[in-house]
């Protein structure tokens, strides 16, 4: 978490979360969500602006982590801005040596792999679960092929509760 941040944590203790107005897609990008969008449809139906600035993109991602009860946010100065997540809280990036890799930038190192009925691979890692990229998969399929991965078939709805994250969090 930057310093800025953590300095206006001290600052000012009780500032209100934010919920809805910001989401994280299945390839990674951030989305803002205002109230026009929010009151157009739910996330991922309607997704909103993406952001698009490197600095801010960078920002959120630097100050991008869950809560006790597996909500993720995005912590804005004093402000906790809780995320939508269409897939995961991760999205998975791998090279051609099978490195892998946040959406944020964050290494890990994967621990099992999932399936979803959908055919889409799953990883949970050493810092948390996460969608591959559907950009990864030809690099996911030669480490399943290699027998590094082996896939468990798991429905989608069966995986925030297994893996602890919640996609859609709400004020208690």
């Amino acid at each position: 978490m930057d310093e800025i941040v953590k300095a206006a944590l001290r600052k000012w203790p009780d500032v209100p979360h934010c919920w809805g107005w910001l989401a994280l897609d299945a390839r990674g990008d951030w989305y803002m969500r205002d109230e026009r969008v929010q009151a157009a449809g739910p996330f991922p139906r309607i997704k909103g602006s993406r952001i698009e600035h490197d600095k801010l993109r960078s920002f959120i991602e630097r100050n991008y982590g869950h809560d006790e009860h597996g909500a993720w946010f995005f912590q804005n100065g004093p402000q906790r801005v809780y995320v939508e997540l269409e897939a995961a809280p991760w999205v998975w990036r791998l090279d051609a040596a099978l490195a892998l890799h946040t959406h944020t930038g964050l290494p890990a190192q994967a621990r099992s792999a999932w399936l979803d009925e959908h055919g889409r691979l799953f990883l949970d890692s050493d810092i948390g679960f996460g969608l591959v990229h559907t950009l990864d998969t030809g690099h996911a399929a030669d480490a399943v092929e290699a027998g590094i991965w082996q896939p468990e078939e798991l429905a989608f709805a069966a995986m925030p509760e297994r893996f602890g994250y919640r996609l859609q969090p709400q004020p208690a």
